[in-house]
């Protein structure tokens, strides 16, 4: 219990850099995934072809990769931003490939007939991508999208090589002070798993509530 008892603020400040680190990396992930499969089934073939090459570009990149293209790439552009902001970035825009995927396949398992009716009333496609398929696709894909979330949370610890500060990263100071590295990576897992543990919950509940078999 030392290494904990004795490093508690250097823990926590850690802790709450992983869950920052997931929590706005979701929002942009999520907002990005729900663009890119709405481009993905739009009736305009250049946003198909835009949203087939982000995620055939971004699934098949590794995110160490993409770490390097944001941060030691975008700078070089004029864009200059805190460290935290471009790993938000690279882990929300590699995870957003997921969540479109996730939702283009939910998209899939909602009636051709619903989306025809829509447009029968004289709905156009945004009207009806938002208000008939997306309601009824979001129910189905809601597990898939809490396990992809538990990814992202986890992936954040490449962020820590590339001076952010999460969890992982509070190893490297434990151990320079001489703690057992055995017990530093014990109670890291801990805090990864009430992170993940949470998101499960907070899922689990959504899925109860607006899961509903169809």
């Amino acid at each position: 219990m030392d290494v904990l008892t004795d490093n508690f603020s250097l823990y926590a400040e850690g802790f709450l850099g992983t869950v920052e680190l997931t929590f706005f990396s979701s929002l942009l992930a999520l907002v990005l995934g729900f663009l890119m499969a709405a481009f993905r089934v739009a009736p305009v073939a250049s946003l198909r072809a835009f949203g087939t090459a982000w995620v055939t570009v971004l699934r098949n990149t590794p995110l160490t990769l993409l770490f390097f293209a944001v941060l030691l790439g975008l700078p070089r552009f004029g864009l200059v931003l805190p460290f935290g902001v471009f790993a938000v970035i690279a882990l929300g825009c590699y995870t957003s490939a997921f969540i479109c995927e996730a939702l283009r396949a939910g998209i899939n398992t909602v009636p051709r007939g619903q989306g025809e009716a829509a447009r029968s009333l004289g709905m156009t496609f945004g009207q009806t991508l938002t208000t008939v398929v997306l309601p009824q696709a979001f129910r189905t894909v809601i597990p898939p999208i809490g396990s992809t979330i538990i990814a992202l949370a986890k992936n954040s610890a490449i962020a820590g090589a590339f001076s952010v500060t999460e969890l992982l990263g509070t190893y490297k100071t434990l151990s320079e002070l001489g703690y057992n590295i055995i017990w530093t990576f014990v109670w890291i897992a801990v805090g990864y798993l009430i992170i993940t543990l949470t998101i499960s919950a907070l899922f689990n509940v959504l899925e109860k509530r607006y899961g509903v078999a169809r």
